[in-house]
């Protein structure tokens, strides 16, 4: 059975892979062209997956629908306090 929640952990699973992917070409000096750019918006996708898994979460966990969560603007999420 697929959890609620398999959407979301997917295509977690595929922005890490291809996040991986561009680090790894940025180490060895091989990131080029927009492949800078590419990699930040990554980076952004990844906290706004990662922000409304945890909405879904918390709502599902205080009897609400995580179905109402919804995806936030990179501002919101990339200025949360680590």
């Amino acid at each position: 059975m697929e959890s609620p929640d398999s959407s979301v952990l997917k295509r977690i699973e595929q922005l890490v892979d291809e996040e991986h992917a561009l680090l790894e070409k940025a180490e060895e000096g091989k990131l080029e062209g927009d492949a800078h750019a590419r990699l930040q918006a990554v980076q952004v996708m990844l906290d706004q997956c990662w922000d409304l898994l945890r909405q879904r979460r918390a709502r599902r966990e205080f009897g609400k629908d995580p179905d109402k969560a919804h995806v936030r603007d990179p501002s919101t999420v990339e200025h949360y306090r680590q």
